[in-house]
Protein backbone atom coordinates (compact mmCIF):
# COMPACT_ATOMS: atom_id res chain seq x y z
CA UNK A 1 0.00 0.00 0.00
CA UNK A 2 1.16 3.55 -0.76
CA UNK A 3 0.92 5.63 2.43
CA UNK A 4 -0.21 9.19 1.75
CA UNK A 5 -1.16 12.31 3.67
CA UNK A 6 -3.81 14.76 2.52
CA UNK A 7 -2.52 18.34 2.34
CA UNK A 8 -5.14 21.09 2.19
CA UNK A 9 -4.70 24.80 1.48
CA UNK A 10 -7.92 26.59 2.44
CA UNK A 11 -8.29 30.03 0.89
CA UNK A 12 -11.12 32.50 0.70
CA UNK A 13 -11.75 31.76 -2.98
CA UNK A 14 -10.26 28.34 -3.67
CA UNK A 15 -9.26 25.31 -1.66
CA UNK A 16 -6.49 23.19 -3.17
CA UNK A 17 -5.70 19.73 -1.85
CA UNK A 18 -3.48 16.82 -2.73
CA UNK A 19 -2.39 13.36 -1.66
CA UNK A 20 1.30 13.58 -0.77
CA UNK A 21 3.80 10.79 -0.16
CA UNK A 22 6.59 10.94 2.42
CA UNK A 23 9.08 12.22 -0.19
CA UNK A 24 6.93 15.24 -1.01
CA UNK A 25 5.49 13.96 -4.28
CA UNK A 26 1.87 14.90 -4.97
CA UNK A 27 0.23 11.70 -6.22
CA UNK A 28 -3.23 13.19 -6.90
CA UNK A 29 -4.83 16.58 -6.41
CA UNK A 30 -8.11 18.46 -6.60
CA UNK A 31 -9.82 21.71 -5.65
CA UNK A 32 -13.05 23.18 -4.34
CA UNK A 33 -14.62 26.60 -4.68
CA UNK A 34 -14.55 27.66 -1.02
CA UNK A 35 -17.25 30.26 -1.61
CA UNK A 36 -19.83 27.56 -2.35
CA UNK A 37 -19.71 26.35 1.27
CA UNK A 38 -20.65 29.14 3.69
CA UNK A 39 -20.71 26.70 6.64
CA UNK A 40 -17.65 24.78 7.78
CA UNK A 41 -19.68 21.58 8.12
CA UNK A 42 -20.81 21.59 4.48
CA UNK A 43 -17.27 22.43 3.39
CA UNK A 44 -15.74 19.46 5.24
CA UNK A 45 -18.49 17.15 3.90
CA UNK A 46 -17.77 18.23 0.30
CA UNK A 47 -14.03 17.86 0.86
CA UNK A 48 -14.49 14.35 2.27
CA UNK A 49 -16.51 13.34 -0.79
CA UNK A 50 -13.90 14.76 -3.18
CA UNK A 51 -11.03 13.02 -1.37
CA UNK A 52 -12.91 9.70 -1.44
CA UNK A 53 -13.07 9.97 -5.22
CA UNK A 54 -9.31 10.53 -5.41
CA UNK A 55 -8.64 7.50 -3.23
CA UNK A 56 -10.94 5.32 -5.35
CA UNK A 57 -8.84 5.98 -8.45
CA UNK A 58 -5.99 3.88 -7.07
CA UNK A 59 -6.71 1.07 -4.61
CA UNK A 60 -3.07 1.10 -3.47
CA UNK A 61 -3.51 4.50 -1.81
CA UNK A 62 -3.77 4.46 1.99
CA UNK A 63 -4.61 7.70 3.77
CA UNK A 64 -2.54 8.14 6.95
CA UNK A 65 -3.63 11.62 7.98
CA UNK A 66 -4.59 15.12 6.98
CA UNK A 67 -2.93 18.50 7.41
CA UNK A 68 -4.65 21.80 6.66
CA UNK A 69 -3.33 25.33 6.30
CA UNK A 70 -5.95 27.98 7.05
CA UNK A 71 -5.87 31.58 8.31
CA UNK A 72 -6.25 32.10 12.08
CA UNK A 73 -5.71 28.40 12.84
CA UNK A 74 -4.57 27.48 16.34
CA UNK A 75 -2.55 24.23 16.07
CA UNK A 76 -2.77 23.57 19.80
CA UNK A 77 -6.54 23.73 20.21
CA UNK A 78 -7.46 22.74 16.64
CA UNK A 79 -9.75 25.78 16.50
CA UNK A 80 -10.09 28.31 13.67
CA UNK A 81 -11.51 31.57 14.95
CA UNK A 82 -13.13 34.15 12.62
CA UNK A 83 -10.79 33.41 9.67
CA UNK A 84 -10.36 36.40 7.32
CA UNK A 85 -11.91 36.06 3.85
CA UNK A 86 -13.88 32.96 4.90
CA UNK A 87 -17.60 32.99 5.71
CA UNK A 88 -17.17 30.81 8.80
CA UNK A 89 -18.13 32.75 11.90
CA UNK A 90 -16.99 32.27 15.47
CA UNK A 91 -14.91 29.30 16.61
CA UNK A 92 -14.72 26.33 14.25
CA UNK A 93 -13.32 23.02 15.57
CA UNK A 94 -11.76 22.26 12.19
CA UNK A 95 -9.19 19.68 13.35
CA UNK A 96 -11.88 17.62 15.06
CA UNK A 97 -14.21 17.87 12.07
CA UNK A 98 -11.51 16.72 9.63
CA UNK A 99 -10.47 13.81 11.84
CA UNK A 100 -14.06 12.64 12.32
CA UNK A 101 -15.02 12.87 8.65
CA UNK A 102 -11.83 11.42 7.16
CA UNK A 103 -11.22 8.86 9.95
CA UNK A 104 -7.50 9.73 10.28
CA UNK A 105 -5.37 11.98 12.52
CA UNK A 106 -5.51 15.67 11.60
CA UNK A 107 -3.37 18.76 12.15
CA UNK A 108 -4.05 22.40 11.30
CA UNK A 109 -1.86 25.50 11.14
CA UNK A 110 -1.92 28.93 9.59
CA UNK A 111 -0.85 29.01 5.96
CA UNK A 112 2.57 30.65 6.43
CA UNK A 113 3.60 28.19 9.15
CA UNK A 114 2.49 25.34 6.91
CA UNK A 115 4.69 26.74 4.13
CA UNK A 116 7.64 26.84 6.54
CA UNK A 117 7.11 23.17 7.41
CA UNK A 118 7.00 22.34 3.72
CA UNK A 119 10.28 24.18 3.21
CA UNK A 120 11.85 22.37 6.17
CA UNK A 121 10.91 18.88 4.95
CA UNK A 122 11.06 19.30 1.18
CA UNK A 123 13.25 22.33 0.45
CA UNK A 124 15.57 24.57 2.51
CA UNK A 125 18.76 22.89 1.28
CA UNK A 126 19.58 21.58 4.74
CA UNK A 127 19.09 24.93 6.47
CA UNK A 128 17.77 24.72 10.04
CA UNK A 129 17.35 28.46 10.65
CA UNK A 130 15.27 30.33 8.11
CA UNK A 131 12.19 32.46 7.52
CA UNK A 132 9.65 31.85 4.76
CA UNK A 133 8.09 35.08 3.54
CA UNK A 134 4.88 34.84 1.50
CA UNK A 135 4.42 37.91 -0.70
CA UNK A 136 0.85 37.81 -1.91
CA UNK A 137 -2.22 39.93 -1.31
CA UNK A 138 -0.78 40.31 2.19
CA UNK A 139 2.44 39.13 3.82
CA UNK A 140 2.84 36.04 5.95
CA UNK A 141 5.89 34.48 7.55
CA UNK A 142 6.86 31.12 8.95
CA UNK A 143 9.93 30.90 11.19
CA UNK A 144 12.13 27.83 11.68
CA UNK A 145 14.74 28.09 14.44
CA UNK A 146 17.20 25.25 15.06
CA UNK A 147 15.03 22.95 12.94
CA UNK A 148 11.84 23.68 14.91
CA UNK A 149 8.83 25.65 13.70
CA UNK A 150 8.35 28.69 15.95
CA UNK A 151 4.63 28.88 16.71
CA UNK A 152 4.24 30.94 19.87
CA UNK A 153 1.45 30.69 22.43
CA UNK A 154 -1.40 30.25 19.96
CA UNK A 155 0.32 29.27 16.73
CA UNK A 156 0.33 32.80 15.35
CA UNK A 157 4.02 33.65 15.79
CA UNK A 158 5.63 35.24 12.76
CA UNK A 159 3.12 37.97 11.87
CA UNK A 160 5.90 39.98 10.24
CA UNK A 161 3.38 41.52 7.86
CA UNK A 162 2.07 43.57 10.77
CA UNK A 163 5.38 45.00 11.90
CA UNK A 164 5.35 48.78 11.50
CA UNK A 165 7.31 49.77 8.40
CA UNK A 166 6.18 53.40 8.16
CA UNK A 167 5.04 55.04 11.43
CA UNK A 168 1.51 56.47 11.05
CA UNK A 169 1.46 55.24 7.46
CA UNK A 170 -1.26 53.54 5.44
CA UNK A 171 -4.18 52.12 7.39
CA UNK A 172 -4.07 48.33 7.55
CA UNK A 173 -7.03 45.94 7.75
CA UNK A 174 -5.74 44.92 11.18
CA UNK A 175 -6.45 48.44 12.49
CA UNK A 176 -2.82 49.56 12.78
CA UNK A 177 -1.13 52.14 10.58
CA UNK A 178 1.99 51.60 8.50
CA UNK A 179 2.13 47.79 8.52
CA UNK A 180 4.78 46.07 6.41
CA UNK A 181 2.19 44.31 4.25
CA UNK A 182 0.56 47.63 3.32
CA UNK A 183 3.76 48.48 1.46
CA UNK A 184 5.58 45.29 0.47
CA UNK A 185 2.78 42.96 -0.62
CA UNK A 186 1.28 42.85 -4.12
CA UNK A 187 -1.48 45.09 -2.75
CA UNK A 188 1.11 47.49 -1.35
CA UNK A 189 3.01 47.66 -4.65
CA UNK A 190 -0.22 48.52 -6.47
CA UNK A 191 -1.02 51.28 -3.98
CA UNK A 192 2.49 52.70 -4.31
CA UNK A 193 2.13 52.73 -8.10
CA UNK A 194 -1.24 54.42 -7.84
CA UNK A 195 0.28 57.14 -5.62
CA UNK A 196 3.10 57.71 -8.08
CA UNK A 197 0.68 57.96 -11.01
CA UNK A 198 -1.31 60.54 -9.05
CA UNK A 199 1.62 62.97 -8.90
CA UNK A 200 1.22 66.08 -11.05
CA UNK A 201 2.81 65.58 -14.47
CA UNK A 202 3.45 61.86 -13.90
CA UNK A 203 4.19 60.01 -17.13
CA UNK A 204 4.16 56.24 -17.35
CA UNK A 205 3.18 53.34 -19.58
CA UNK A 206 0.45 52.81 -16.98
CA UNK A 207 -0.87 56.37 -17.03
CA UNK A 208 -4.65 56.40 -17.27
CA UNK A 209 -5.00 52.87 -15.96
CA UNK A 210 -7.99 52.03 -13.81
CA UNK A 211 -6.54 51.39 -10.31
CA UNK A 212 -8.79 48.31 -10.06
CA UNK A 213 -6.98 46.77 -13.05
CA UNK A 214 -3.50 47.75 -11.92
CA UNK A 215 -2.05 44.32 -11.14
CA UNK A 216 1.44 43.67 -9.79
CA UNK A 217 2.11 41.72 -13.00
CA UNK A 218 1.34 44.77 -15.14
CA UNK A 219 3.61 46.90 -12.97
CA UNK A 220 6.38 44.30 -13.35
CA UNK A 221 5.95 44.25 -17.14
CA UNK A 222 6.12 48.05 -17.25
CA UNK A 223 9.28 48.00 -15.13
CA UNK A 224 10.85 45.41 -17.43
CA UNK A 225 10.05 47.74 -20.34
CA UNK A 226 12.00 50.53 -18.63
CA UNK A 227 9.08 52.54 -17.24
CA UNK A 228 10.63 54.94 -14.67
CA UNK A 229 7.62 55.11 -12.36
CA UNK A 230 7.18 51.33 -12.30
CA UNK A 231 10.87 50.98 -11.47
CA UNK A 232 10.48 53.60 -8.75
CA UNK A 233 7.58 51.61 -7.28
CA UNK A 234 9.67 48.43 -7.21
CA UNK A 235 12.63 50.26 -5.69
CA UNK A 236 10.45 51.74 -2.93
CA UNK A 237 8.99 48.30 -2.19
CA UNK A 238 12.46 46.74 -2.16
CA UNK A 239 13.76 49.40 0.24
CA UNK A 240 11.00 48.64 2.74
CA UNK A 241 11.55 44.88 2.43
CA UNK A 242 15.26 45.36 3.09
CA UNK A 243 14.70 47.61 6.09
CA UNK A 244 12.08 45.44 7.80
CA UNK A 245 13.89 42.14 7.21
CA UNK A 246 17.10 43.64 8.60
CA UNK A 247 15.18 44.20 11.85
CA UNK A 248 13.87 40.62 11.70
CA UNK A 249 17.42 39.33 11.16
CA UNK A 250 18.63 41.22 14.22
CA UNK A 251 16.18 39.21 16.33
CA UNK A 252 16.28 35.78 14.67
CA UNK A 253 19.75 35.53 13.06
CA UNK A 254 18.54 33.24 10.23
CA UNK A 255 20.67 31.61 7.58
CA UNK A 256 18.19 32.39 4.81
CA UNK A 257 14.99 34.15 3.86
CA UNK A 258 12.89 32.14 1.39
CA UNK A 259 10.30 33.97 -0.70
CA UNK A 260 7.02 32.60 -2.02
CA UNK A 261 3.90 34.09 -3.58
CA UNK A 262 2.89 36.10 -6.61
CA UNK A 263 5.10 39.13 -5.96
CA UNK A 264 8.13 36.91 -5.36
CA UNK A 265 7.82 35.92 -9.04
CA UNK A 266 9.31 39.32 -9.85
CA UNK A 267 12.61 37.68 -8.90
CA UNK A 268 15.71 39.82 -9.26
CA UNK A 269 13.63 42.88 -10.17
CA UNK A 270 12.54 42.97 -6.52
CA UNK A 271 14.96 40.83 -4.54
CA UNK A 272 18.27 42.15 -5.88
CA UNK A 273 17.66 45.74 -4.70
CA UNK A 274 15.91 44.43 -1.56
CA UNK A 275 19.07 42.46 -0.69
CA UNK A 276 21.19 45.57 -1.21
CA UNK A 277 19.01 47.67 1.10
CA UNK A 278 18.97 44.76 3.56
CA UNK A 279 22.76 44.58 3.73
CA UNK A 280 23.01 48.34 4.26
CA UNK A 281 20.54 48.19 7.17
CA UNK A 282 21.95 45.07 8.85
CA UNK A 283 23.96 44.92 12.03
CA UNK A 284 27.56 44.56 10.88
CA UNK A 285 27.87 41.13 12.55
CA UNK A 286 25.22 39.77 10.15
CA UNK A 287 26.38 41.42 6.94
CA UNK A 288 27.04 39.12 3.96
CA UNK A 289 25.94 36.05 5.93
CA UNK A 290 22.19 35.81 5.24
CA UNK A 291 20.84 34.68 1.86
CA UNK A 292 17.72 35.76 -0.03
CA UNK A 293 16.31 32.89 -2.10
CA UNK A 294 13.18 32.11 -4.06
CA UNK A 295 11.66 28.98 -2.50
CA UNK A 296 12.40 25.77 -4.39
CA UNK A 297 8.77 24.75 -3.82
CA UNK A 298 6.46 25.64 -6.68
CA UNK A 299 3.91 28.31 -5.83
CA UNK A 300 0.85 26.20 -6.60
CA UNK A 301 2.26 23.17 -4.76
CA UNK A 302 3.89 24.85 -1.76
CA UNK A 303 0.74 25.18 0.33
CA UNK A 304 -0.32 21.57 -0.33
CA UNK A 305 3.14 20.24 0.50
CA UNK A 306 3.37 22.48 3.56
CA UNK A 307 0.03 21.32 4.90
CA UNK A 308 0.94 17.67 4.31
CA UNK A 309 4.28 18.29 6.02
CA UNK A 310 2.43 19.13 9.25
CA UNK A 311 1.19 15.55 9.47
CA UNK A 312 4.30 13.83 8.07
CA UNK A 313 6.38 15.68 10.66
CA UNK A 314 4.11 14.41 13.44
CA UNK A 315 4.14 10.84 12.12
CA UNK A 316 7.94 10.82 11.89
CA UNK A 317 8.34 12.13 15.42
Amino acid sequence: MKELVLGIDIGGTNTDFGLVDSDGKIMARGHLDTRQYPAAGSFVAALTEAVAKLLQKDKSFQLRGVGAGVPNANPFTGIVEDPPNLPWEGRVALREMLAEQLKVPAEISNDANAAAMGELLYGAGGSQNFVVITLGTGIGAGIVADGVLLQGRDGLAGEIGHMIAIPDGRLCNCGRKGCFERYASATGLKETMHELLSRPGARSLLSGSDPRNLSSKRIFEAAESGDPLANEAFDYTARIIGKVLADVAAILSPEKFFFLGGLANAGERLLKPAKSYFENALLFIHQNKIAFEISSLKDREAAILGSAALLWHKLRN
